[in-house]
């Protein structure tokens, strides 16, 4: 249900803004470098927080808040599916929406549309994780037109989803593809027609990025592979810096001041200063690599002559927690760290500021304003900190969408700072709280009046070590050692479930009442096997696939190959065993994606692997007696067949892949 609480007339903001530079028409501002010509920015909030305009719920999505006059627009996705909707920026109510296909990955690691949409000229551009790129009229949300870019280009977009936000500047709509013939292509901002196509690499997730030299008109593309430039008008490719091999990703914005270029890549890879120059043997020289800040999904900002940006040291932003790293600032020319805030930073130079504790901003997106940087984290607090090369000055903190991870980068206009994360929306003023008073329709609120709760890291609490790349797949040498600690536990829980019968209440129960506390041993050591074992060796390990197993053997010890009439327990039994075996799968895989854990399908492939096994160990020789014996061997020879049939369904999927 939305909460709308508006504070002031339209007038009144327009009023106190009346400047269009102020409005915010991309994702990185009105000139894609995350600076923002407001003015009167406030240095402290009071102590519960600067003034909310308005919250509302919203659905999942990555995206940003675009802003023009007083509408504000974004993209987002619910159970009916994704759509661009427009809101009013000082109320949040809904102007208009406009559905533009089903839901992607809802219950996946990264749910929703990942890409921000622009306004030009009265006009809102959105592309969608499937590629479709749409125009609508920015007035009435009406298509204008629309093109599929995996069809009109005959070709796969990026592996986690088309993420690229259009950049529209000179009737030209610009994007990355990473089609052979067509990496970077443009189309026209008022008819969708293909206007030119040009370079060979494989796409990723940063959006075209429109520069000049020399009063030259060009547009950059941070590929897969490569940095490239084109003429913006005509598409020629001017140059090609070649920056890696094999599968890497970029999502992180360029930083220009001409004729220098910065470029920042994740995994660990630092930072990398380029010189575009008039030669044309050497069109682009590198003038140092390694420098200290690697950038992942969030980008950093210039202000006079410095860098400012958080340096990722885990491989990948993570999902589930916040972003382990330190903010730093560097000199834009040297690379020279200037300081840093943020706990477990590498010790480069003694002589370098650090700030630690409470004060250290954590995993924050930024933009630069009125001689400040407001930087907002993704634990969902808002951070006003002074432009300062000298240390971290912060000025002010809140919390605005505490309790889940937040990676949309915020939108300032007209003193409104408008963020939101998986559930929710809030617009923040930024400006002096008095110049409200006077036009308050409805109680005010502050960031403390916004319903939050504290974010709770699962991840550390559940795997106690995590895999360090989670997005990749098992090495065998994993696959090996985890089966080897679920054979384990299914040995070891035999003698502990022979003392537990020992109980006399127990020890009257039928047999297969006994043998569930066989199985109720295996699945809760299995279940904990993965967080006590890694913890105690330091090293990620995995053992619920055993959980799994001892969920799914109780399944199939209850159906009977007989052609005896069964009374009405034994019918029952089978249905309840299926249907906690049906919820255990269920939770597994939601909180493998909770957790990031990628491979989380992987076991749950193999059951018809163990079918035959798990049928005979209950159905052969059951009144023998080396039925026991048989049972045991038919039980370990099941759980092999289970896990090493989840193995191989992986060999299977991942060979095409590797091969292509």
């Amino acid at each position: 249900m939305k909460l709308a609480l508006g504070l002031m007339s339209c007038v009144l903001i327009s009023s106190l803004f009346a400047d269009d530079d102020v409005d915010w028409p991309g994702i990185r501002g009105p000139q894609w470098d995350g600076h923002s010509n407001e003015k009167g920015i406030v240095d402290s909030w009071p102590e519960k927080g600067p003034p909310v305009l308005w919250t509302r719920e919203l659905g999942q999505g990555y995206s940003s808040f675009v802003a023009w006059n007083d509408r504000i627009a974004t993209q987002y996705q619910s159970l009916r599916g994704q759509s661009v909707i427009c809101l009013d920026a000082n109320s949040g109510e809904t102007i208009w929406e406009y559905r533009y296909d089903w839901p992607y990955d809802p219950a996946g690691v990264y749910p929703g549309p990942r890409s921000t949409p622009m306004y030009d000229n009265g006009r809102l551009y959105f592309t969608s994780p499937a590629g479709l790129i749409g125009c609508l009229d920015a007035v009435t949300g009406s298509l204008l037109w629309s093109q599929e870019l995996s069809i009109t280009f005959s070709c796969e977009l990026t592996g986690f989803g088309y993420a690229c936000s259009p950049t529209v500047v000179d009737g030209l709509v610009l994007l990355p593809v990473g089609r052979k013939g067509a990496s970077m292509a443009a189309l026209d901002a008022a008819t969708g027609a293909v206007r030119w196509q040009a370079g060979d690499d494989a796409g990723s997730y940063a959006p075209a990025c429109p520069i000049s030299f020399r009063g030259r008109p060009l547009v950059l593309g941070y590929l897969e592979n490569a940095l490239v430039c084109h003429d913006r008008m005509t598409g020629r490719l001017l140059w090609r810096h070649p920056l890696s091999h094999g599968y890497d990703e970029h999502s992180s914005w360029p930083v220009y001041r001409e004729p220098l270029l910065w470029i920042s890549s994740p995994f660990r890879a630092g930072s990398e200063l380029l010189e575009l120059t008039d030669d044309a043997t050497e069109p682009v020289k590198s003038l140092g690599k390694g420098r200290p800040i690697s950038n992942d999904i969030f980008s950093s900002v210039l202000v006079e002559g410095a860098i400012y940006g958080f340096d990722v040291r885990d491989p990948q932003a993570k999902t589930h927690r916040s972003t382990r790293g330190v903010f730093r600032c560097i000199d834009f020319e040297s690379g020279k760290e200037l300081w840093a805030a943020g706990d477990g930073r590498p010790q480069r130079d003694n002589s370098v500021p650090v700030t630690v504790g409470l004060n250290q901003p954590g995993h924050a997106t930024v933009i630069a304003a009125d001689g400040k940087l407001i930087l907002f984290n993704d634990l969902g607090e808002l951070i006003l900190a002074r432009i300062s090369k000298e240390r971290f000055e912060p000025l002010a903190r809140t919390s605005v969408l505490g309790g889940e991870i937040c990676w949309t980068q915020p939108a300032l206009s007209r003193g409104r700072l408008f963020v939101r994360n998986h559930s929710r929306a809030a617009c923040v003023y930024l400006g002096d709280p008095a110049s409200l008073q006077s036009n308050v329709r409805t109680k005010a609120i502050t960031t403390a009046d916004i319903p939050q709760k504290e974010y709770l890291d699962v991840a550390s609490v559940i795997l106690g070590v995590e895999p360090e790349y989670a997005f990749d797949l098992p090495s065998s040498q994993w696959l090996m050692s985890w089966y080897k600690w679920c054979l384990a536990i299914l040995i070891a829980a035999f003698p502990i479930a022979m003392l537990v019968s020992m109980i006399p209440k127990i020890r009257r129960a039928s047999r297969e009442n006994r043998e569930l506390v066989y199985w109720g041993i295996v699945f809760l050591a299995g279940g904990l096997g993965t967080t006590l074992l890694s913890m105690r060796f330091g090293e990620f390990t995995f053992t619920w696939p055993i959980a799994l197993f001892a969920a799914y053997q109780p399944v199939m010890d209850r159906i009977r190959l007989t052609n005896g009439r069964p009374n009405w327990r034994e019918r029952l039994a089978p249905g309840i065993a299926m249907l906690f075996f049906v919820m255990v799968c269920i939770v597994y895989f939601l909180v493998c994606r909770r957790l990031s854990l990628v491979f989380e399908w992987v076991f749950l492939m193999g059951f018809p692997a163990a079918i035959p096994f798990s049928l005979a160990a209950r159905n052969l020789f059951i009144n023998r007696r080396w039925y026991q014996a048989w049972r045991a061997l038919s039980v370990l020879l099941a759980f092999s067949a289970f896990y090493w049939g989840s193995v191989a369904v992986l060999a299977i999927r991942v060979a095409p892949a590797a091969g292509g």
